[in-house]
């Protein structure tokens, strides 16, 4: 199953607010908005997916703990970018003077803000061209760093502002690069 876009703009021009509502009444489904409002429905993932999506997690927040400079997030959390869309990057990463700019309400729901550092792990129901043009948002809207994992391929893409994308063929790490001082994404337990 692939995610489906539906175009609601005939029907209503939603708010924040209701987006918010909608993801709350419907917590059993995953929503994404793109920046021209349309609505995203996400597919679960497989248990192979949902296992490797839970590896990176647990290896960021194992680095977030022990660094203590900044606060992680799951694929459960969505953040407002600056151009208006809802996303929810499988694994996320906000230096933590950004994170205490916000008030608590902007904390409790969608966060207006980019995560500096994004990772997306391409499932098999996931577009590999939909899925490219999301780490191009990410960039464009702020994200410093952000890492795209294809397990079909063995291949990651390393997004960057104003560089261009960088594609390694089966490595055994990713660095965290500045953005993620001595992070070390161990892909071995990820292929």
């Amino acid at each position: 199953m692939n995610a489906l876009t539906v175009n609601l703009k005939s029907l209503i021009e939603m708010t924040d607010e209701q987006f918010f509502q909608l993801c709350q009444n419907n917590r059993e489904l995953r929503f994404e908005r793109n920046a021209n409002g349309e609505l995203i429905i996400m597919p679960p993932t497989g248990g192979e997916t949902g296992n490797r999506n839970g590896r990176l997690n647990q290896q960021l927040f194992n680095w977030t703990d022990a660094d203590g400079t900044g606060i992680a997030f799951d694929s459960s959390t969505c953040f407002k970018l600056p151009n208006g869309a809802d996303r929810s990057p499988d694994a996320s990463w906000i230096k933590l003077e950004r994170w205490d700019a916000l008030t608590d309400e902007e904390k409790q729901k969608f966060p207006p803000i980019s995560p500096d550092f994004v990772i997306e792990l391409l499932s098999p129901s996931d577009s590999l061209k939909t899925t490219q043009e999301k780490m191009k948002e990410y960039i464009d809207n702020g994200v410093r760093l952000g890492i795209l994992i294809n397990r079909k391929s063995r291949q990651v893409e390393i997004y960057r502002p104003g560089k261009e994308v960088e594609v390694l063929d089966s490595p055994a790490t990713v660095s965290g690069e500045d953005v993620l001082k001595d992070f070390v994404l161990n892909l071995g337990m990820i292929w």
